[in-house]
C-alpha cells in the first residue's frame, strides 16, 4: 500500500469514526434533580407515542432506534400506529427542529422476559432514515467489557411525570449517581426485579420522575455514551433500574442494517482511557 492509500484510509476510518456517533449532551454538570434541559442538547433523544402515551428512546443510527421493551405491546404495529418524534424539546409551543417517522419493524430481545424485565430492550426501524442536523444526531453506545464505580456520575433523560401525574412540559435531564450491582442486589433483595448483570442501577428520588426507556447517560472523557435504557422507574429508598447497554452490544450489531452504532468503552475515572470501537470498513 503506497503513502498516498494509507493517508485516503486513514481519513475515511476517522470519518467513519466522527459519524458513527454524537459526543454532545448536556452543557451543565451541576444538575442534581430533575431539570429542564436547554433546546437541542440532547439530540439523540427520541420519544416513543403509542396511543397518547409517550416512552423514552434514542437514536443509534439514521434508521433505528433503542428503546425498552417492556411498554411495547406485540400488536403495537398493526393496531396501534406508534410514531418517534425526533428533535424535539416541548409538548406546549412549536418544535421548529422536529421530525417524526411512523415504524417499520419492531425487534425487542427474543429473551425478553416480561416477569422478570430481564433483557428489557428493544429496536425499533424507522420508516425512513432521517437527515442529521444539530439538534438530531445518532447516540455512542457503551460496549461490551464497560465498568461502572459506585457513584460514577450518570444522567437521565426525558420526559417526566409532575405531581399530578401529568407530563412535565419539556425534556428533563437529571443528574443521578451509578449504584454498583452488589449494592443495588442488596436493596433490592426479596423485592422486584431481581437484578442481574444484564442490569445498571442508578439514582433514587430523581430518576423516578422519568418514563420507561429513557436513556441513561454517562461522560468519558470529551465522549457522551448511553449506558442504560431505563426499566424500572423507583423512587425514595430505590435506584431505578436499566438495562445495561454494553451487555448488548453482539445483539444490536448483529440486528442493525445500515451504519453501525459507534460504541465506546466505559471505564472507571481512575482507569485508563476510554476506546472508540466501530465495525472495520
Amino acid at each position: 500500500m503506497t503513502l498516498q492509500q494509507f493517508v485516503r484510509c486513514f481519513i475515511v476510518v476517522i470519518i467513519f469514526l466522527c459519524k458513527a456517533c454524537s459526543s454532545r449532551a448536556v452543557n451543565s454538570s451541576s444538575i442534581t434533580e430533575g431539570h429542564d434541559a436547554a433546546s437541542g442538547s440532547w439530540p439523540s433523544y427520541a420519544a416513543v407515542v403509542i396511543v397518547g402515551f409517550q416512552f423514552g428512546a434514542s437514536l443509534i443510527n439514521e434508521q433505528w432506534v433503542l428503546t425498552a421493551a417492556s411498554f411495547i405491546p406485540l400488536d403495537t404495529l398493526t393496531r396501534w400506529d406508534p410514531t418517534v418524534y425526533l428533535g424535539g424539546y416541548s409538548l406546549s409551543g412549536s418544535n421548529p427542529n422536529e421530525v417524526n417517522r411512523t415504524l417499520e419493524k419492531i425487534i425487542c430481545h427474543p429473551e425478553f422476559d416480561f416477569a422478570t424485565l430481564k433483557n428489557d430492550i428493544c429496536l425499533l426501524k424507522l420508516s425512513a432514515p432521517v437527515n442529521f442536523t444539530d439538534h438530531i444526531q445518532p447516540t455512542c453506545l457503551a460496549s461490551e467489557n464497560s465498568t461502572y464505580n459506585n457513584e460514577t456520575s450518570s444522567w437521565v433523560i426525558g420526559l417526566g411525570y409532575n405531581s399530578d401525574g401529568t407530563f412535565t412540559k419539556t425534556l428533563q435531564e437529571a443528574k443521578v449517581p451509578i449504584v454498583g450491582n452488589n449494592e443495588c442486589k442488596g436493596i433490592f433483595q426479596g423485592s422486584y426485579p431481581k437484578i442481574t448483570e444484564n442490569m445498571i442501577c442508578a439514582g433514587d428520588k430523581d430518576s423516578c420522575l422519568f418514563t420507561y426507556g429513557a436513556p441513561l447517560m454517562t461522560k468519558s472523557g470529551s465522549v457522551w455514551l448511553q449506558s442504560g435504557v431505563l426499566s424500572v422507574s423507583a423512587c425514595d429508598a430505590f435506584p431505578s433500574v436499566f438495562t445495561r447497554v454494553s451487555q448488548y452490544q453482539k445483539w444490536i450489531s448483529d440486528t442493525v442494517r445500515g451504519t453501525q452504532p459507534g460504541f465506546v468503552t466505559f471505564t472507571s475515572p481512575d482507569s485508563s482511557s476510554p476506546t472508540t470501537t466501530a465495525p472495520d470498513v
